[in-house]
């Protein structure tokens, strides 16, 4: 859960102050199995999920100094989640065998017709 504002008549009503809840899904993808025939270790995918989520958790985001001046849209977000997702690869925080990653997208759903994925490479 959020608030968050943004800037510009695109956003119409939303460039006011608001809240939104999203539901986020991660998928972690491979061209092959690794060792223990798993994509990644998903209860270190889990953790590490989770605390990128805290971060962002009952805050508003127009006050988190690393938004200043970004529309946090679900898009945004969507992708900050998979760059630091990327970064705890890159760092081995989702064990040796996540470095065989060819990819993650995040999606976030706000509801069933309102939703964002973002994709990128590893």
């Amino acid at each position: 859960m959020v608030a968050h504002s943004f800037r510009g008549e695109v956003f119409g009503p939303a460039q006011r102050l608001h809240g939104a809840t999203f539901v986020v899904d991660a998928r972690f993808k491979r061209d092959v199995l690794d060792a223990d025939n798993i994509v990644v270790d998903i209860g270190l995918a889990t953790e590490r999920l989770r605390a990128v989520l805290a971060e962002l958790n009952y805050r508003n985001l127009d006050e988190v100094p690393e938004f200043a001046g970004v529309n946090t849209s679900t898009e945004f977000l969507a992708k900050h989640i998979a760059d630091e997702l990327a970064e705890a690869v890159d760092a081995g925080s989702l064990g040796e065998g996540a470095r065989g990653l060819s990819g993650i997208e995040v999606t976030l759903h706000e509801s069933h017709v309102a939703w964002a994925s973002y994709e990128r490479a590893l």
